[in-house]
């Protein structure tokens, strides 16, 4: 049988409980879906925001364009690369807006955050520099710093006083450094010290590239992220934005100075290769763009739900340590967490098992992700389940 090897394999991923599969789940409105025939509460969506199946934020974004300009302005297709036809003016108009806001000289939207970090890391990191990498990172950014020709060291998570003794013994070897991480760690919940890390920026000339993807929409005084909310927009020479969580739509902005636009304009090769998104993405993306710089209170009930929930949790004896609306509660093996899964799932939870590869081996678990359209009262018997699984 030709495919026997891989056969075995997936025969080995059933035995440990670590086989994954595709599942149908249908949106209902807010933070309700169908799964498997069931109405269930969604914790394990990343509209952290609750835009994305909001029928106002849908109904009003509609409303904005005209049956004409739907048909002859924003197609389904760009059909193009950027470089050649399918730089549409919404693309312009777009990035200009979060030049503006961001107040940085430089902005692209890429396909996907993960094409974002596939694509830059190659572009401007090569033989004879140096990538010092959060060791909790995700797999994009690893899979990023591999494609390049330079060396990589991953320092333990979140211990800056491990990545200082790694400029320490290695700057001077190296043309470039860059240091890269995640803001909140979407596995864990936790989050960066970027002024730590805009510190050793500048005392070892490094370059400093964050990831917002968990951050963006649901952090800073304007949605802007943790750079914002830390003060440091100015002082980080690339920020990416991956879109299709708390901004509800699909893509990456990726904020820099100017120059660095322009290099990857010419260099970047997910960029370069790519067809562009359709321009009623970009389109999507502007207004809700929008839409987060006023969500300031949907961002503080997000923040009071984060903290009301993990009071729950660690009231009923449950150990979760989180800076966010990301609740992790580990319970390390996988036939545990698996069916500790299927009992919130049969009590109108929607949870789903994180198993090795996605976390580290022993550290199987439940990845709670509460959204801005979540009421408290919506979890009364969460914690009832919990206990009795």
């Amino acid at each position: 049988m030709m495919y026997k090897h891989w056969q075995a394999q997936l025969n080995l991923l059933q035995e440990q409980d670590s086989y994954r599969s595709l599942k149908n789940v249908e949106p209902l409105g807010g933070p309700w879906v169908n799964f498997e025939g069931q109405r269930m509460l969604n914790l394990s969506s990343n509209d952290y925001l609750g835009i994305a199946h909001d029928p106002q934020h849908l109904r009003n974004f509609y409303t904005q364009i005209t049956e004409d300009s739907l048909f002859d302005q924003f197609g389904l297709s760009a059909t193009s690369s950027r470089l050649l036809t399918g730089n549409h003016p919404a693309y312009q108009e777009l990035e200009r807006t979060l030049c503006y806001h961001y107040q940085k000289s430089g902005a692209l939207m890429f396909n996907s955050g993960y094409h974002a970090n596939l694509g830059i890391l190659p572009a401007l990191i090569g033989k004879g520099d140096l990538i010092l990498s959060d060791k909790l990172n995700h797999a994009s950014i690893i899979d990023g710093a591999r494609l390049c020709d330079a060396d990589l060291l991953r320092y333990k998570h979140l211990n800056y006083e491990h990545l200082r003794s790694f400029l320490e013994k290695n700057r001077s070897k190296y043309r470039q450094v860059i240091i890269i991480t995640e803001t909140i760690f979407s596995m864990d919940g936790d989050v960066a010290d970027l002024q730590q890390l805009c510190a050793l920026k500048e005392e070892f000339d490094c370059l400093l590239y964050i990831d917002e993807a968990h951050a963006i929409g649901t952090r800073g005084e304007h949605g802007l992220g943790i750079c914002e909310e830390q003060n440091v927009i100015d002082s980080v020479d690339i920020i990416s934005c991956p879109l299709g969580k708390g901004m509800a739509s699909i893509g990456c902005f990726t904020m820099m100075d100017e120059v660095l636009q322009e290099y990857l304009i010419n260099k970047m090769r997910p960029l370069i290769f790519t067809t562009a998104l359709p321009p009623i993405n970009i389109a999507w993306t502007q207004y809700v763009f929008g839409e987060i710089l006023r969500s300031k209170t949907k961002r503080d009930h997000l923040k009071d739900l984060s903290v009301h929930s993990q009071k729950l949790l660690s009231d009923s004896g449950f150990k979760v340590e989180s800076e966010s609306n990301i609740l992790p509660l580990i319970l390390g093996e996988n036939e545990l967490t698996v069916r500790t899964a299927k009992a919130l799932q049969d009590g109108g939870f929607l949870v789903f098992p994180i198993r090795p590869p996605s976390v580290p081996k022993g550290s199987s678990r439940l990845r709670i992700s509460l959204t801005a359209d979540i009421r408290k009262e919506d979890l009364t018997s969460f914690i009832d389940i919990l206990q009795k699984s």
